[in-house]
C-alpha cells in the first residue's frame, strides 16, 4: 500500500519540517495541494502549537501531520496538545519519541519518526512506529552520514514497517527511484522552498534557483551536529572554527539567529540557508499544486521510458 492509501490523501508526498518556514498556512497549503502538510514546531511552546494546530484545521480540510524536535524543553506539554487536538500523524527528529508512542498510538495519531540510521530505524519500529522516514545526507539541514541511496533499502530490509524516502529528491525520477528503493513515498523540502507559498525571503528562493550541484557543504561535523547549508561567508567562517578547534558552545554562537537571517531577512551570505544538495535541480518559482502534478507526470513517464529501455525498446 502506498503512503497516499495510508493516509487518504492525493499524492505519496510529505512537505519536510523546515524549521521557521513549516507554519500552519505552508502545512495546509501543501496538503490543500495534495500532499501531506507539515507544521513545523521546533521550539514553540505549547500554545504555540495549539494555535498552529488550530490555525492549520481551519485553513485546510486535508489531513496534514505534526512534526515535534524532542530536544525541545517543552516537548512532553506539546505532546499533550497533540493527543488532544489529534493531527493525522505526528514526525520526530532530534531524540527518541519512545515514551510518546503508546499514547499517540491511542489516540489515533499515526508516529513516523525522521531516522538516519538502520540501528535508529529497529529501535523505532521496536517501540512501535508506525512508519519511518529515512534521510539521507543528501537533503537540507540536519544531516546523518549515509546516502538516501544506501540507506533506504537497507532499512526496507532491516524493519517490516512501511519507509518513507527523504533526501535528494525533487522530481518523478527522484521518487521512482525512492519507490525502487522499497519506499511508499517520498519527503521533499528543498523542492518545496521555491514554490510561490512557501513564506521563505525571496532572496533565499533565487538562492536556490542559482545554486549548482556543488553549492552546499555540511557544518557541525566534528560537534557531532551536521547541517547542510548553502556556501556562503556564515559557512566558511564556520569551517575555519572547526578546523581551529573551536567547542560547539562557540560554533553555537556563530549561528545563533542565522536561520530567521536567511529566512526572514534574506541575508545570504550571513544567514544559515538550508537547502539540499538538488538545489541544482530547481530552476524555477511555482504553485505548490504544479510542483506536485510536474513531479508525479514526470514519475509516470519516466516509468514508460523504463519500461521501453527494459524491453529493449530504446
Amino acid at each position: 500500500m502506498m503512503l497516499n492509501e495510508i493516509l487518504g490523501i492525493k499524492y505519496s508526498i510529505i512537505q519536510g519540517a523546515m524549521a521557521n518556514i513549516a507554519t500552519a498556512q505552508f502545512a495546509a497549503d501543501v496538503s490543500n495541494a495534495g500532499a501531506l502538510g507539515v507544521v513545523g514546531t521546533g521550539a514553540w511552546n505549547p500554545d504555540q502549537t495549539r494555535a498552529a494546530i488550530l490555525e492549520c484545521r481551519t485553513l485546510t480540510n486535508q489531513p496534514f501531520a505534526v512534526n515535534v524536535m524532542l530536544m525541545n524543553p517543552h516537548s512532553d506539554a506539546i505532546m499533550d496538545v497533540i493527543c488532544e487536538l489529534k493531527p493525522k500523524m505526528v514526525t520526530t527528529g532530534a531524540g527518541n519519541p519512545g515514551k510518546y508512542i503508546e499514547r499517540l498510538k491511542a489516540n489515533g495519531i499515526l508516529v513516523c519518526p525522521i531516522v538516519p540510521t538502520v540501528a535508529l530505524a529497529k529501535r523505532m519500529e521496536q517501540a512501535g512506529a508506525d512508519m519511518l522516514i529515512v534521510e539521507g545526507t543528501e537533503a537540507g539541514g540536519h544531516v546523518g552520514e549515509l546516502t538516501t541511496l544506501a540507506l533506504v533499502p537497507q532499512v526496507v530490509d532491516a524493519v517490516h514497517i512501511p519507509v518513507i524516502a527523504a533526501g535528494g529528491i525533487a522530481d518523478g525520477r527522484g521518487f521512482n527511484a525512492a519507490i525502487s528503493l522499497g519506499s511508499i513515498g517520498v519527503q521533499v523540502g528543498t523542492c518545496l522552498l521555491v514554490a510561490e507559498e512557501c513564506p521563505v525571503h525571496i532572496n533565499y528562493k533565487q538562492a536556490i534557483i542559482e545554486s549548482k550541484d556543488t553549492d552546499t557543504v555540511v557544518t557541525g561535523r566534528s560537534v557531532s551536529a551536521p547541517v547542510r547549508i548553502k556556501k556562503n561567508a556564515m559557512s566558511q567562517k564556520y569551517i575555519k572554527l572547526e578546523k581551529e578547534g573551536a567547542d560547539r558552545e562557540e560554533l553555537e554562537k556563530l549561528t545563533l539567529g542565522s536561520l530567521r537571517k536567511a529566512v526572514f531577512e534574506g541575508d545570504m551570505e550571513n544567514g544559515s540557508v538550508m537547502m539540499g544538495q538538488i538545489a541544482g535541480m530547481v530552476k524555477d518559482i511555482k504553485p505548490l499544486k504544479t510542483i506536485f502534478e510536474e513531479m508525479m507526470m514526470d514519475a509516470h513517464l519516466q516509468l514508460l521510458v523504463l519500461q521501453s529501455k527494459l524491453e529493449g525498446r530504446n
